[in-house]
């Protein structure tokens, strides 16, 4: 094998590869990236069997082949090369000789034999949205995903797709995150259930462009993701994701409309004083113009109010601060609504057309004053 290219071009296709090595594994040919060189293309690959990425590069080909190099090694001996055109060949023996200006690295390979290699998925079904439409509701639902694998079905994020609306819903228990969006056409109703981590790797690397576009391709196991010269496939989660429509209701007793920066930034100043791993909640007194946020710990005290427009009851009602300040940040409305029953009900922040709907839970303040 013998190619040539530019730095940047190959240091771009190693990150995006970088992405699906496995930081552990028992099989220590994943922890390879694969460089394939045929029918006029330069392709890496990665995989640690429940995401693989294939992107392909630019450069010069002199002579096809195939190599395994270890992917922190290499990755580091590219990112340390001086700017310019970097070639890239292999011995017989699987030594493989980088070469940039006036240096000269060289590096053990692996044949790759035994490298896991991407699944093959029919692309019989799909949707296709533009890459800034992707990136954003990645961005407005991941924050609520759960981190904790004992329930796997809480680590991934439903794409429910439903004649021409896409609804992506993510939940750990305590909140719920949607985002509804339009499609361009028809599709056939399909539920997927994507791993979290495959979609925060996705959103790393989309340029987000609105007139660039992602084709998304699914069967029963699989989803495969490809926009610009890259491919990502996962796994899907397997089981019947949570009913959180029981939570809907129309009703509510107390309705306030506030500013959402203000809000944001007040619930930011009133964690300063709790201290990391301290459950105290911030309270939230509605009265009739305005809302007060409170929050005492035990090294001090935050009082401050905040104009707003109420409809309904006065309500006394506590959140961890963490949740309501991580909904407020993906929110670009600079008005926002939000709904409630009573001190123990969900509150729903929601706008009017319904794009977006965060749900989140309250804290009994009472028990942990």
């Amino acid at each position: 094998m013998k190619i040539s290219c530019s730095k940047s071009e190959l240091l771009n296709g190693v990150n995006i590869a970088l992405k699906a090595v496995p930081n552990r594994t028992t099989m220590n040919i994943l922890e390879c990236i694969m460089i394939i060189v045929e029918n006029g293309s330069i392709k890496l690959i990665s995989n640690d069997t429940e995401m693989g990425i294939e992107t392909t590069i630019k450069g010069n080909i002199t002579e096809n082949g195939i190599i395994a190099l270890d992917a922190k090694l290499f990755s580091d001996v590219i990112r340390k090369l001086p700017e310019g055109d970097i070639s890239i060949e292999v011995k017989d023996d699987l030594t493989t000789t980088i070469k940039c200006m006036k240096l000269k690295f060289n590096l053990p390979g692996r044949s790759g034999d035994d490298f896991v290699m991407l699944p093959s998925v029919k692309k019989d079904e799909s949707i296709t949205i533009s890459q800034f439409t992707l990136k954003e509701v990645i961005r407005q639902t991941i924050f609520s995903v759960s981190d904790n694998d004992s329930n796997k079905l809480m680590t991934g994020i439903l794409f429910d797709i439903e004649d021409d609306k896409l609804k992506v819903v993510s939940l750990d228990g305590h909140r719920i995150s949607i985002r509804n969006i339009g499609l361009r056409k028809q599709y056939n109703n399909r539920k997927l259930i994507i791993p979290g981590k495959t979609l925060g790797e996705i959103s790393k690397i989309l340029s987000g462009e609105v007139e660039k576009e992602v084709n998304i391709y699914y069967t029963d196991k699989h989803v495969l993701f490809e926009f610009d010269n890259t491919i990502l496939v996962s796994r899907l989660i397997e089981g019947e994701y949570f009913q959180y429509n029981q939570m809907f209701s129309e009703k509510y007793d107390t309705k306030i409309t506030i500013n959402r920066k203000s809000f944001l930034e007040s619930i930011e100043r009133a964690t300063l004083l709790a201290k990391e791993g301290d459950k105290k909640p911030v309270i939230i007194g509605i009265e009739d113009d305005a809302i007060e946020v409170r929050m005492n710990s035990t090294i001090g005290s935050l009082n401050e109010f905040i104009d707003v427009t109420k409809e309904g009851n006065n309500l006394q009602i506590g959140f961890n601060p963490k949740f309501l300040i991580d909904a407020l940040r993906v929110i670009d409305d600079e008005e926002i609504k939000l709904y409630m029953m009573n001190a123990k009900a969900p509150c729903f922040i929601e706008d009017d057309e319904k794009k977006y709907t965060y749900i989140v839970l309250p804290v009994n303040f009472n028990q942990v004053r």
